[in-house]
């Protein structure tokens, strides 16, 4: 049972938490209350909202609308006027670019472009508006003008900025430096950046809009005329430069940095000059160094001059085919594609013809040369050939794309130069043969002859252009059978040359045996041989010939020198007619004490005399003679001396007991050293 005073606390309890529940619950239902009384307010304002409201926007859009309407208005307005305007300006066009029009597009080639493009649309206006309008034809009238202002600035600027390329410039253009691994490429800058692009400019409108290709004929006109140019100031530079200083070079590679590769004067191709410096040893100096008294002039008047035009014509070639391909990297950026092939054709015909003339002029002068049996012009022939010939596929490369006629015109002219070239190499191995024993025409001394000298400079040409020589040959099946085949090995070709040489060498030694018979002092006759065996043989060994020879005549070396010692010994026999007077034959047998009888002692006086007078002529004739080389000289000389001083002594021992006369220095002039003395006198002009 719960105690009193524990329930009633606990009602108390009870109570209090009754009393506070009732509180919050009136709290919250008069806090309903006034929510709901401003619910009540908030939607009467908003449906008092709502309803203006409605009545501002049954009043606003009306408004709107015709706001809406006004401005669609204006827009339209505003498209009326400025097309009012375009159309206008298309009326002033003609009286706005008047002035530009009227002073061309020098110096401002950007603003007359601008207004040719207006000239053009208000053409295109009129024509698809207003076909019947007057001002159709005043634009039209315009543009044909700018048009031809156009034109006229493109011709301006290629006529006042295309220049010949400078000589030294095209030189080192074509130098080569075999120093280099990579060789250095000299550009060749034919017109000024600013002006290029203009040009450019100009000819892209004249293609796009100006519908007229014939600028492209007045840029190869202008274009060909400098190439022309160019290729001529660099023969006449030639002709000024090389005679006085005999090797040309440009003063323009001197210009480059120190650490730059310094070019080398563009090499000489090889010409005549090379096989005449050794000829010209032989025949102004002899084979010693000192004058032989020789008439001998091998092809004097093919010198520095004739020199020059050979190198300059090659140099000429290369030149053309540097500019030319210079020329199409420009012609490429400045004419359409399409057109390009066609114009660059055009733009190389006159320097190209000119080339081809000056070619087939050579060859031509080569052809009367070699009627007239000068067979030396063909020496021209031979390094310009080769330069063709080396040239050629760089040359087709250059002309790919023109005309056939264009590319086959260096063909032409090479074939021209084989057949003249073989036909003169053919027909002067048969010269050498066939050359007429002419009495005034041989060496009063006995030395080598013009024909010699002429057939070893045919034969130094050869072996320096032997592979062209062989290529000219082989060519037209000349000197070689097995030449039939169309395609030529560089084994046939070579062959070619070494059977020439071997038949000019052949043909040679038989025509010099036929001449020498001309002289009627057989001694003459053997010195003459033996000068021009000997002067082949060194000729053929000091040019390296003889390597050349040899492949088709083994012995020609051993064979020269049999032939000399053939007319060494010829030569000696000469002499038998004063030593034959020092033999024993009818010498008169003395016993001691023994007199002489007048027959005997007229035999010994006889012996002596013949000895005195045949060496006396002998001297005399055989001083005026010339052996020009110096060891085959002295060894004649020391070989006569101890045959003709040992049997002079023999015959004075044998005479020393004789007593043939009162009046013995009558009879022994000369003292076996004076002898000697006097044959070391021979050959010798200046003794």
């Amino acid at each position: 049972m719960i105690p009193t005073e524990d329930a009633s606390a606990r009602k108390r309890e009870i109570e209090e938490k009754l009393k506070q529940e009732q509180e919050t619950l009136s709290f919250i239902r008069e806090n309903l209350e006034k929510s709901d009384q401003l619910t009540k307010n908030m939607v009467s304002i908003l449906s008092s909202f709502e309803s203006r409201l409605m009545q501002l926007e049954n009043s606003i859009i009306p408004v709107h609308k015709q706001t809406e309407n006004l401005q669609r208005l204006q827009e339209n307005v505003d498209k009326t006027l400025s097309c009012m305007d375009h159309v206008i300006s298309y009326y002033h066009v003609a009286k706005d670019t008047d002035r530009i029009i009227r002073e061309g597009p020098t110096g401002r080639l950007d603003e007359y472009l601008a207004c040719i493009a207006r000239i053009q649309k208000a053409v295109e206006y009129f024509q698809d508006n207003n076909p019947d309008s007057p001002e159709l034809n005043t634009v039209k009238a315009r543009f044909e003008k700018g048009k031809e202002l156009l034109e006229g600035e493109f011709r301006s600027l290629l006529t006042r900025y295309s220049k010949p390329v400078p000589p030294i410039l095209i030189l080192d253009a074509i130098s080569v430096d075999e120093e280099l691994e990579v060789q250095e490429d000299v550009m060749l800058e034919h017109l000024p950046e600013a002006v290029l692009q203009d040009i450019i400019c100009i000819a892209g409108w004249l293609v796009e809009y100006g519908r007229n290709q014939d600028f492209m004929n007045v840029y190869f006109q202008i274009r060909s005329n400098q190439l022309d140019r160019s290729i001529k100031g660099l023969k006449e530079h030639f002709r000024k430069n090389s005679a006085s200083s005999g090797v040309l070079y440009s003063p323009a590679v001197q210009t480059k940095r120190k650490d730059t590769p310094t070019k080398k004067a563009p090499k000489r191709p090889g010409t005549i000059r090379k096989a005449q410096n050794l000829l010209k040893q032989y025949s102004q100096h002899g084979l010693d160094g000192k004058k032989g008294g020789s008439n001998l002039t091998p092809l004097e008047g093919k010198d520095d001059v004739l020199d020059i035009e050979i190198d300059s014509y090659i140099h000429c070639i290369s030149a053309f085919v540097k500019l030319a391909q210079s020329e199409y990297l420009l012609l490429a950026e400045i004419i359409p594609e399409h057109h390009q092939k066609k114009t660059f054709d055009s733009l190389i015909q006159e320097a190209l013809d000119n080339l081809m003339l000056e070619g087939e002029n050579i060859v031509a002068a080569a052809r009367r040369a070699i009627m007239r049996h000068d067979y030396s012009a063909v020496l021209t022939i031979f390094p310009i050939l080769r330069h063709l010939k080396m040239n050629k596929s760089e040359f087709d490369t250059t002309l790919q794309g023109t005309a056939a006629s264009t590319k086959n015109k260096l063909p032409t002219l090479i074939t021209s130069m084989e057949t003249i070239g073989a036909k003169a190499l053919e027909e002067f191995a048969d010269s050498i043969k066939n050359d007429p024993d002419k009495e005034y025409n041989m060496p009063k001394d006995g030395t080598v002859h013009e024909l010699t000298s002429n057939a070893i400079l045919f034969l130094q040409q050869l072996l320096d252009f032997h592979e062209t020589a062989g290529a000219m040959l082989a060519s037209q099946g000349h000197s070689c059978p097995a030449a039939s085949s169309p395609r030529f090995s560089l084994l046939v070709i070579i062959l070619c040359s070494f059977v020439l040489a071997g038949k000019v060498l052949g043909n040679l030694q038989l025509n010099l045996l036929s001449k020498s018979k001309v002289y009627e002092d057989s001694a003459l006759s053997a010195i003459f041989l033996h000068n021009n065996y000997n002067y082949i043989l060194k000729s053929l060994e000091k040019s390296e010939l003889i390597q050349l020879v040899t492949v088709t005549q083994k012995r020609a070396e051993t064979s020269y020198k049999e032939l000399m010692t053939q007319q060494i010994e010829t030569y000696q026999r000469s002499w038998l007619k004063v030593t034959e007077h020092l033999t024993e034959r009818n010498m008169p047998v003395v016993q001691p004490g023994t007199k002489l009888k007048d027959k005997e002692r007229q035999v010994v006086k006889d012996k002596f005399k013949g000895f005195n007078d045949g060496l006396e002529e002998l001297c005399k004739i055989q001083k005026g003679w010339a052996i020009p080389d110096k060891e085959q000289r002295d060894l004649i000389r020391h070989n006569q001396k101890k045959v003709v001083s040992d049997a002079y002594r023999a015959f004075l021992q044998r005479c020393a007991n004789i007593s043939f006369t009162k009046n013995p220095e009558k009879y022994h002039k000369y003292r076996p050293e004076e002898v000697e003395e006097m044959i070391e006198k021979l050959f010798d002009t200046s003794a």
